[in-house]
Formats: C-alpha cells, structure tokens, sequence
C-alpha cells in the first residue's frame, strides 16, 4: 500500500513534513519550522514531532527538501541528531547550502546530495524521484514526482506561477503535465494563497515598481525584506548599480546569504557595489541604498534599529522606507507599530497597502491553483501548506477542477492517507504535534511548562520563607515575602500579606512542622489564602524552608 502521512504544514502555516511510504519504506519531504507567537515566553521555535521517525527510523531512506526557507527545512537539524541511523539528504545546489549552514550551526552532520530538475534518482527500492523545477522567492525550488510500484504522486512544493521570473526559470508545468498524461494517483499542492482570486504578480511588477520609486527618491533608500528573497535582491542591486548607489547590508542573515549567493554565482555584481553600513552616515544621502531584514516588525531585526536609532544609522526626512512584504498573520500590530515609528522619525514609507507593487507573492493564487489541477488531472487530491480555511478553500477549487467529492481527501497533520487499487482512504492516525524548543540550547518546553510561563507572566511570582528551629521546630522568622512581577499595589501589600501569613501559618501543628514537604506545602497554601484577602490576584509562590 502507498500512504501519505502529513507530520506538520497542514493546519498552519509552517512545519512543513511530509512522509511517502510504501511496502515498508519512507520517505520524508521537508522538514520545517515555525516560529513562536507573543504567547509562548522562552520559546524560540517550533518543530513537528517526529516520533513516528525515531519508531521507524530503520525504513526511512531519504529527506526530500523542496527548498531553502526556515519553514521547510529548519527542523532538519533536530531531526537528524534525534535518528538512529544516517539519512541521505536531496536538495538542489542552494537548498543544500542553506541547509548546511543550519547543520553546522547546530554541529550536525548530514549526508547531502545535490540534485537536478528533471534529472531522475532512486531512493530506497520503492521511490524513483524527480525533482521538478518551480518559481518561488528564493533560488532552486522545486516540486518532486514520486513514482512508486503503487502509483505516482506530485508534490508542488512552494509554487507560483510566474511568466516572466527574474531569473528566467518558469515552474515546469509541462512535465507535470506529462506525469498527468501517465497517471497521478495524488497531487498534494500548495494552498497558501487559496482565498486569493487574482492572478499572483509577477515579479516584473515589483521591479518596475522599485525603478520608479527609486527614481523619484532623493535622499537614502532603505528596502527591509526577507534575506532569502534573493530574486528581489538581485534586482535590487542591479537597479543601484545602474543609478549609481553604494549598498549596505543590515542584519546577520542578509549578509549571509548574500554572500552565499555570491559565491554559488546566483549574485553576480562587483565588490565596488557594497560599503560597510557603519561608512552610510558619512556617503551622500542620494547615493545609499540599505538592505536589511526587519520587514515583519522583529524588534531585534535590522528595520526596528534604524527606527530606533540603535547602531550606527538613522533613518530621518528625506529617507525612503520600503517594505516589500506583507506582513505575516499574527504580526500586524508590530509592523504597523514599526510604520508609525518610522513616519514619526520623518521618513516616506511605502508598504504593500498603499504602494501594492512592493511586493508580490511567492505562493498560487486560486486560479493558479485551479490550472494545475486541471493539468495533472489526479486521481485525488490532498492540499498542503495552509491553514484549516486555506486547505477547505483549495478544496473547493478541486471541486470546480472537476474532481469528485470522493477524489478530494482533506487530511490533518497525523493522518494516514492509504492508497490501494486506485482508491484513496483514511487508515489510521500516528503521533504528531508540536515540540516548543530553545533554538541552541535544544531544550525542550512542555506545553505545562508554557502554560506555567504564561500564567507567570500574568500573575507575576511570590518567594515566600520562614526559618524554622531545627531542635524546637519553632517559627523564628518569616514568612518573608518578595515580589516580581507584581503591581505597585500588590508589592504596597506584602507585608500585611505576609502578617496574614504569619498568623495562618503558626496554626500548623509543631509535629508537621518537622515535615519540609509539609511545611512547603502549607506555605504555598497560607500565602495564597492571604493574597486572597486583599487581591483577587493569584501569583505563583515559591516557599522555601530554612532550619536553624
């Protein structure tokens, strides 16, 4: 039987992993992150569960990676040093790059093996794969034909389909088209931009964009987007080449890649262009172009400094701000709080609402989406990469594609999707989820643990001591109080908190009170039974016993 088994991606927008298997062999497509939101405090990212992995680590014969973004291979390090036995990883040349640097952050080592589109490979005894090449927003992304004895499947990857790419390669629609021609048993496609009606723009339109503005922009220019954009980037220094601007790069990750760029040769643009961004202050203003990260409103990222004035530049009147993102769900409120700042400094902003032509999307609209059904013409179809109204929205388009209600199959993360005879069917469920992580460290972060940071954060943290005699077992001291996290009110109240205390706590009985556990106990208890007097407040209490 041929399953599919989504381990993240389908119900968010991140987590990215996916597992084909067949007569006792699997194989992986992508293994991605997601980062935290503003309610998990200590959390730096996010990664699927794969113990369903670890448990067969023995029939996984190789990582499929689509492309180079944090979402899609970011977990590759933690899965890799969790597995029992070496797995070949497949990526085109710059994926392998940016997974490599991932890998050697976390000192994990790794099998890589670099791939070609339309150039087919085996995999294990039961997969011959075929990498096939897309439009998207970062270098060398591809989508993957994966025959086995039971069937063949596309899996589209992050696509777009652009008629014009800056870098002239157009997603291969034709050799999906041939795989259709032969039979698809499912086609799991990209369901990002699903509620999006209009044609996804090209990327011709943002460059066209960027030449008039930076025509009309007398002073410093400022663009904030993301690194991996490097199709952007490289119109970016091609236009202050031609307008005679130095570039300065902000932010780790976009001098990273920028260099890694360079040196794969997807940059080709001379030393003579960049200027160190500490030497910006000092160069004429109309001949300055920065490009740094911070689109999304990160306080610590590059955009946030300038606003602020933190580092060796501000951005004031005169400047042109751009951002050429849209901001991702749940960071609205930091970008335009960022907005604000940066007209409050006296820059011009140009941003996707009122200057649309910054940026376009990387990902199918709807009737992109609808075309490559009806290319592929697939026995079924299971959508991916969404949240739960972008998968039902792609749904519906399958429908109109023509496929039968029966043919559209809407899976969850931890499904098994079986495949038998030409008939898709639900078999079964296996664990799946979310692990909270420290992103150096590898520690992990139980969802108690988060629940008791959150409510820390809400109801802020008593330390609460007594000192006991060791030989009489006599209160002598305490219960001492100290506050984080609390109101000026509620620090005003400890001590008559800690007097209600007191008075509670002396009720103990002298045996118990030779008891630590016991005495920790009714500490916890007292204190809180005080608070509850004064405020309707509940902070968490940490006794603590001293005997002398």
């Amino acid at each position: 039987m041929l399953q599919v088994i989504p381990l993240g991606g389908l119900g968010e927008i991140g987590l990215n992993s996916l597992v084909i298997a067949c007569n006792g062999e699997m194989l992986l497509i992508d293994a991605g992150l997601m980062f935290p939101s503003d309610g998990m405090p200590g959390v730096d990212i996010i990664i699927p569960d794969f113990t369903h992995l670890k448990q067969n680590a023995a029939q996984l014969k190789g990582v499929l990676l689509t492309h180079g973004h944090e979402d899609h291979l970011g977990a590759l390090p933690y899965l890799l040093s969790e597995l029992s036995v070496p797995i070949p990883v497949y990526g085109t040349r710059f994926t392998l790059a940016m997974a490599r640097h991932r890998l050697d952050e976390l000192g994990v080592e790794a099998d890589l093996r670099e791939i070609e589109p339309r150039e087919p490979f085996p995999v294990g005894s039961m997969f011959k794969v075929e990498a096939s090449r897309v439009t998207h927003t970062v270098p060398d992304a591809v989508g993957f034909i994966v025959r086995t004895p039971e069937g063949t499947l596309i899996h589209t990857g992050d696509f777009k389909l652009d008629p014009d790419p800056i870098d002239g390669l157009r997603t291969d629609l034709e050799r999906w088209g041939e795989a259709g021609d032969e039979g698809v048993v499912c086609l799991l496609s990209d369901s990002t931009n699903s509620e999006l009606t209009e044609e996804t723009g090209s990327e011709r339109v943002v460059e066209q964009t960027f030449e008039r503005l930076f025509r009309d922009a007398t002073g410093r220019i400022v663009v904030a987007l993301f690194s991996s954009n490097l199709h952007r980037v490289r119109h970016l220094l091609a236009l202050a080449e031609r307008l005679g601007r130095k570039v300065a790069l902000q932010g780790r990750s976009m001098l990273r890649n920028v260099e890694m760029a360079r040196q794969l040769g997807y940059l080709d643009v001379p030393d003579s262009l960049f200027v160190p961004l500490d030497t910006v202050p000092i160069l004429p203003a109309q001949r300055v172009l920065v490009l740094t990260t911070g689109a999304q409103g990160e306080p610590r990222a590059g955009l946030s400094q300038l606003a602020s004035g933190d580092g060796p530049l501000k951005v004031g009147p005169g400047d042109l701000v751009v951002l050429s993102s849209r901001p991702i769900p749940g960071n609205e409120r930091g970008v335009g709080a960022l907005i604000d700042q940066l007209h409050w400094r006296g820059a011009r902003v140009a941003y996707a609402q009122i200057e649309p032509g910054v940026h376009v999307s990387g990902h199918a609209s709807r009737p992109q989406q609808k075309r490559v059904l009806e290319l592929v013409r697939p026995r079924h179809f299971i959508p991916v990469h969404g949240e739960g109204r972008h998968l039902h929205r792609h749904l519906a388009t399958a429908r109109e594609a023509g496929l039968e209600p029966a043919q559209c199959l809407l899976a969850q993360d931890g499904d098994i999707v079986g495949f038998e005879e030409g008939r898709g069917r639900f078999t079964g469920s296996v664990t799946s989820g979310r692990i909270f992580k420290d992103r150096f460290g590898g520690g992990m972060v139980t969802s108690d643990t988060l629940h008791e940071r959150v409510r820390l954060s809400e109801t802020g943290l008593v330390a609460a001591v007594v000192v006991i005699q060791r030989d009489t077992l006599k209160l002598v001291g305490g219960p001492q109080l100290s506050g984080q996290g609390l109101s000026v009110d509620e620090q005003v109240l400890l001590p008559r908190v800690a007097q209600e205390a007191r008075t509670l706590f002396e009720e103990l009985s002298v045996q118990l009170r030779g008891d630590d556990a016991l005495v920790r106990e009714e500490l916890t208890r007292v204190v809180r039974r005080a608070f509850r007097l004064y405020t309707s407040k509940r902070p968490l209490v940490v006794p603590m016993v001293v005997r002398v």
